[in-house]
């Protein structure tokens, strides 16, 4: 094997020497292809793992946590949510349209093939700077493509998108970030897994032809960009979401049989990983007859087969005699199903092409021991810089607050939104264009599901540790002012380039953070997804770890809303306020920077926080509640304002008026219907509850020295987006 060779499949010499002592000889190209894809970081984790172990995974709602396609909790009254948050930024920057979309699709899969029957979908969209005149183009050009995609493929599936967020920063443009996030639930009883087990049993591809396209997908993901990067579009899939909603409806079917061992969504590096990871989590082996597979291009090679990822493919262990019986579902929904192979006692996978065995790999060392890799750590010189920045009021209050209300990171996304359908399905109760967290009807058990979504990338920057928690915590305290008990999260670590000992000194905080946050809040990690190499020209992202918090309401009528809908609301600010502008928007806005210190999380306060928003909630003695973020109270109360027709009269008690935008951590605006009795309870569970003020008739929101009349409010949030990005 020459070393060019070797080199494009991105192999290092330490791991091409560790191939030759598990092969015990020189590999063929079918089996280096196999073994790079495998080992890619991609597939393999193998910068990541090392600080993955760790992570809070249990709890006694935990019926299935990292390790499977996706995590399972139980939701009560039998029923389990199955879900799971994965990143498609290196495809997407490439084909925005067709990146996004496959992504989508992939995520679904992932869900479905557990057993569930999508219902949600959520969505982190990261991209650059659209004011820069150099890239501004560009950017958008991403960003009605990735939308396009989104909608494209989850409305034709009728998976309702209810939620998610959009951010914009520089260090995006040369990598944006696109993550979905899918959501099914099924009876606890039905849940299926990823195994194949039991010799002789057969193994059956079902789903859409196998073609070129996102030929070595997973290899690609597992490197930076550079200008050569746009000779890569090969590399990215093709979807079709008209067979993807074949494929679950035909899978679901499947499942009220008892005809199957296991099943495996083909992802990144397709027939490859599904195959490896179904047959490695059994300890058992594997024989695959390429040339059975079913092929929608001319002359492909067994290498092609193995690598490619062309979209809507499952593959399934069936028992022994009921082949048939698989084979007909999949067909009655116009999908092909073939049987290509059988599990074997070996440990072996053996690939054979027209009766010639072609490749012959251990399965154990690919799929269950792949390098872990003990990469070099660094705190970054630029936190010394940047971490003693104070901010200083420079702009006149009303000024500063216009333009962060219609900043293009917080303003309302209704161009984007508004693209999804999100009551598809009729269970959504509360979706897009509602502040906070997403809710939806489970109709089998009468509760609710609340879903909240956090990455706020600048907060990493300058704290990668403290940043990670505040995520954790943030999408808890949302899910909180909806009225439901946050269960667990499903992650998405997005970084940069791993060979750069910085980034892995950002990764390694950024874990820390998360472990710690959920291990204090019980909010366990049942699913996730790595995303390294996000770079181009050496110039790494923000770290951005996307947090999906998934909680539980067990009276879906107690839903809490964030809008203020009517006068004479009183409104207040629960928990402590400590002058927290480090990374703030108002600094972004104001200084163009990402700079000083945060104070991090008071967890103590945290749930107790969470506690009193449930328990007031249940009591009736809330109208609506808001998380206190980015941007602050005053923003919190705009946005809460800009949702309905009423102005409100509003003082703080902070000395500096600044102190209006700052973000400290753990608090929450309330509108309160029995003043009396909140306060009781707030009193009884040790939390501050600041009297800010009332909803009012008159058409003017007015906040210390802050006056801005409603209308104008209005569009200044729901108009700058559009007049932004068109």
């Amino acid at each position: 094997m020459d070393k060019e060779t070797i080199k494009a499949h991105k192999i290092s010499d330490e791991e091409y020497t560790e191939i030759l002592n598990i092969l015990g000889r020189e590999p063929n190209l079918l089996e280096l292809g196999v073994i790079s894809a495998m080992w890619s970081e991609h597939c393999s984790y193998k910068s990541s793992k090392k600080y993955l172990n760790g992570f809070p995974t249990k709890a006694p709602w935990v019926i299935q946590g990292p390790g499977e396609n996706a995590g399972v909790i139980d939701i009560g009254g039998g029923m389990a949510a199955v879900f799971k948050v994965e990143s498609h930024n290196h495809p997407s920057f490439i084909e925005p349209f067709a990146g996004a979309a496959t992504g989508v699709g992939g995520i679904l899969r992932d869900v479905f093939t557990m057993g569930a029957r999508v219902v949600a979908g959520l969505n982190s969209l990261k991209f650059g700077d659209i004011k820069d005149a150099k890239v501004a183009k560009h950017q958008k050009y991403l960003l009605k493509g990735v939308v396009s995609g989104i909608s494209h493929y989850g409305n034709c599936m009728g998976v309702p998108t209810i939620g998610g967020e959009c951010a914009f920063e520089p260090c995006f443009n040369g990598n944006i970030l696109v993550n979905a996030f899918a959501l099914g639930i099924c009876k606890i009883e039905d849940i299926f897994y990823a195994k194949a087990e039991g010799v002789g049993n057969p193994v059956i591809y079902v789903g859409s032809k196998t073609g070129r396209d996102g030929l070595g997908g997973a290899v690609m993901s597992s490197s930076g960009f550079s200008e050569e990067s746009k000779k890569l579009r090969p590399t990215v899939q093709i979807g079709d979401p008209f067979s993807e909603k074949l494929l679950m409806e035909a899978c679901l079917e499947l499942f009220e049989k008892d005809y199957i061992v296991g099943i495996q969504d083909m992802g990144a590096a397709g027939l490859t990983s599904s195959s490896f990871e179904m047959a490695g989590r059994s300890g058992s082996g594997m024989r695959l007859y390429l040339d059975k597979t079913p092929m929608r291009e001319e002359s492909m090679s067994p290498y092609e087969l193995m690598l490619s990822e062309s979209q809507e493919r499952m593959l399934i262990c069936a028992k022994k005699g009921y082949e048939d019986k698989v084979i007909e579902i999949f067909k009655k929904w116009q999908l092909d199903a073939v049987v290509m192979g059988e599990v074997t006692d070996t440990g072996l996978m053996e690939l054979f092409w027209h009766k010639e065995r072609v490749g012959l790999i251990p399965i154990e060392p690919l799929s269950e021991k792949a390098p872990i890799l003990d990469r070099a750590v660094r705190e970054p010189s630029y936190l010394k810089e940047i971490q003693n920045d104070k901010f200083e009021l420079k702009l006149p209050i009303n000024e500063l607050f216009k333009k962060m209300l219609s900043h293009e990171s917080v303003n309302d996304k209704s161009f984007i939104y508004e693209q999804f359908d999100s009551s598809v399905g009729t269970n959504t109760i509360k979706a897009d264009g509602a502040l906070g967290a997403s809710v939806l009807r489970v109709k089998e058990n009468g509760a609710a599901l609340a879903m909240a979504m956090e990455c706020n990338s600048r907060l990493n920057f300058i704290d990668p540790k403290k940043g990670a928690a505040m995520a954790v915590a943030a999408v808890g305290r949302k899910i909180a002012c909806s009225g439901a008990r946050a269960l667990a999260i499903s992650d998405c670590l997005n970084y940069g380039n791993p060979q750069n000992p910085e980034v892995m000194w950002q990764f390694a905080q950024g874990c820390e953070g998360i472990k710690e946050a959920c291990k204090a809040l019980n909010t366990p990690v049942v699913s996730g997804n790595v995303s390294l190499y996000n770079e181009t020209d050496g110039i790494s992202i923000y770290p951005s770890p996307t947090i999906v918090g998934v909680g539980v309401q067990k009276n879906a009528n107690l839903t809490l809303k964030a809008r203020i809908e009517r006068e004479n609301i009183a409104l207040y600010l629960l928990g402590e306020s400590f002058g927290e502008f480090g990374a703030s928007l108002a600094m972004k806005v104001q200084d163009k920077k990402a700079a000083g210190s945060i104070k991090g999380m008071d967890y103590k306060a945290e749930l107790t926080l969470w506690d009193l928003l449930i328990s007031a909630n249940e009591r009736g003695l809330l109208e609506c509640a808001n998380s206190v973020g980015v941007g602050g109270v005053a923003l919190s109360v705009a946005k809460m304002l800009a949702l309905s027709c009423v102005g409100a009269d509003l003082k703080s008690e902070f000395k500096d008026e600044s102190w209006l935008f700052e973000e400290s951590s753990s608090r929450a605006v309330v509108g309160v219907s029995d003043e009396e009795a909140f306060l009781t309870l707030a009193k009884e569970y040790g939390v501050k509850a600041y009297k800010l003020g009332l909803s009012t008739k008159k058409q003017e929101f007015i906040f210390d020295s802050l006056i801005l009349s409603c209308e104008e409010l209005k569009r200044l949030y729901f108009e700058s987006f559009k007049e932004q990005i068109l």
